[in-house]
């Protein structure tokens, strides 16, 4: 049985060049000539309104770190300052300081040792009768 033989269709070359000329468009600018452009311009807006957030945030960020290091560093300087005015009061308060601090104003330590009142029952009845 003798058939015709089919006629072997020529191959299509492979478009290798899809992404290398859609590339070589944006590249060369050719893609903006087009008038799809104004259909992608919202997107292209969005796109850069990310771009600015993304560049706003890194600032913000390093902000933020060198605001956190002022405030570590005020607070080591404030507790070290803390610690010099709490010795400092505790020397003060010390009773043979305080002693040594009224002497110029004319009070002196007392060297008596107090002495305990004891009024019977009947004194008490009589000064309170008083008032």
């Amino acid at each position: 049985m003798n058939t015709f033989k089919k006629e072997e269709k020529p191959k299509k070359k492979k478009e290798a060049g899809k992404v290398s000329k859609s590339l070589a468009n944006i590249f060369s600018g050719n893609f903006l000539s087009k008038d799809n452009v104004v259909g992608l311009l919202p997107f292209m807006f969005f796109l850069t309104f990310l771009g600015i957030l993304y560049i706003a945030n890194g600032y913000y960020a390093e902000k933020v770190v060198r605001d956190l290091h002022k405030t570590g560093n005020d607070v080591k300087e404030l507790r070290s300052e803390y610690i010099t005015i709490k010795s400092d009061l505790n020397f003060k308060s010390k009773q043979s300081q305080v002693a040594q601090a009224t002497e110029q104003l004319g009070i002196y330590e007392s060297t008596t040792p107090p002495t305990k009142i004891v009024v019977d029952e009947s004194e008490m009845k009589k000064l309170t009768e008083v008032n």
